[in-house]
């Protein structure tokens, strides 16, 4: 089930009202639209599955939830992901079909990162994997 409310709608307008007419080339609009530091690593997060608020936050502890927050709207008003209710009131946040077609950008940058990480000497916290309980 898609939770869709009258702010939602409105705030998709606000954020969608945002975007340049025009660009001189596709990147920027790219990056127009990931600009931010952690609305890519949000879509990482969910890349390989649905995610609670709760496993986003253990999983980004440095995001505060103020900005998580915000960063979930504004990936949900982009259509990039969707905030879905398992019937038990539980809110999983998912990559949507438009979504998807970033795993492979996702994908792309975490092993350029890991590569400059390596040869940079800087540490990678591994992942905590988000603990299940359904």
């Amino acid at each position: 089930m898609i939770q869709r409310t009258a702010w939602s709608v409105v705030y998709k307008v606000v954020v969608m009202k945002r975007l340049p007419r025009s660009v001189d080339c596709p990147v920027e609009l790219s990056l127009e639209l990931l600009r931010g530091k952690w609305k890519p690593v949000i879509l990482a997060r969910l890349k390989d599955q649905p995610l609670r608020y709760g496993d986003l936050r253990r999983l980004i502890p440095r995001l505060s939830d103020k900005v998580l927050t915000e960063r979930l709207s504004d990936l949900q008003a982009q259509g990039l992901i969707v905030r879905e209710e398992n019937g038990t009131g539980v809110g999983l946040y998912r990559l949507t079909e438009r979504g998807q077609t970033l795993r492979p950008i996702l994908q792309s940058l975490y092993d350029w990162g890991e590569q400059q990480a390596t040869e940079l000497k800087v540490i990678v916290r591994p992942a905590h994997p988000a603990p299940r309980n359904s």
